[in-house]
């Protein structure tokens, strides 16, 4: 194979770009409105999912891998403890076909990370510090603050913040409901209840968009964790459940492979971090 010339290569690099911010430029002077119908779909798909978890908790299929063939399901516990992370896209299904989003695109990732020497209550201490997660979590997260606590049962508002072609500021508030199931699993539901976009993020007139529509980033967002203490450890599993607005057709060839880049990025960051979370909990204070 002939390579190409250097300032070939240059060229078809601009060349994307020059895309990229056409893409953006589409997005921008095209706001997108959320539909009845995108939103009653993507519940109808959440329902489903979870339907498949309660499944998933009879029959002792606690965490992702756990569905996997024998050799393959031992081979991702062998990863997980050496450090490694799983990460898988999920696709939820209706009569084994495809659940088609109107106006929308579902974003459906879990993945899971292995803590050594861990246990569950320091664990699920991390997960629930919201006044921290500020510092944990960085810098996805810029602000966060537990509402109220009733029981079981939260209400959480966070700042979200991401990076990749542009950047995006969001402000998600969420309806939280944590269940112990055992001596050694949690699970914790998140759902959203309200996402707004925030504008000129980091500057004095800071505010959200207010008037009906939006870039369509993210318009709703279900994370569900699951802990597990086993094998001298903690094995922490977020899957999550993201509704954002439809690529246009024709930039989905270009939009596509960041669909699954970036989903996969930052859930792999957060695991990161919680994992980091817990390993600085441990350590003992200097005071």
């Amino acid at each position: 194979m002939r390579h190409s010339h250097p300032l070939i290569r240059q060229s078809q690099k601009l060349f994307l770009v020059l895309l990229i911010l056409l893409g953006q430029a589409w997005t921008s002077a095209s706001a997108a409105q959320l539909k009845p119908e995108t939103v009653a779909v993507f519940e109808h798909y959440a329902a489903l999912t979870e339907a498949r978890m309660e499944d998933d908790l009879r029959l002792n299929q606690f965490l992702v891998m756990d569905r996997l063939p024998d050799m393959q399901r031992k081979e991702a516990y062998t990863q997980l403890q050496q450090g490694q992370i799983y990460v898988e896209e999920l696709h939820t299904q209706e009569d084994h076909h495809p659940i088609r989003i109107p106006s929308g695109l579902v974003h459906h990732w879990a993945g899971v990370i292995f803590i050594p020497k861990a246990t569950l209550s320091e664990t699920d201490a991390v997960l629930n510090d919201y006044a921290n997660e500020p510092e944990i979590y960085k810098p996805e997260v810029r602000q966060a603050k537990l509402i109220e606590r009733n029981g079981s049962k939260s209400k959480i508002c966070i700042q979200l913040y991401n990076k990749s072609i542009v950047t995006v500021v969001l402000n998600e508030c969420s309806d939280v409901i944590e269940t112990h199931i055992g001596n050694t699993r949690i699970q914790s539901i998140s759902r959203s209840t309200r996402i707004a976009e925030v504008v000129d993020p980091g500057a004095p007139d800071e505010h959200e968009r207010t008037d009906g529509s939006d870039h369509g980033y993210m318009w709703r967002l279900n994370s569900y964790w699951r802990i597990e203490e086993k094998d001298g450890g903690v094995y922490v599993q977020n899957e999550s459940i993201t509704l954002t607005r439809a690529v246009p057709f024709m930039l989905a060839w270009l939009v596509d492979p960041l669909t699954k880049s970036i989903p996969r990025d930052v859930l792999s960051h957060l695991l990161t971090n919680t994992r980091n979370g817990v390993k600085k909990a441990e350590q003992p204070s200097n005071h």
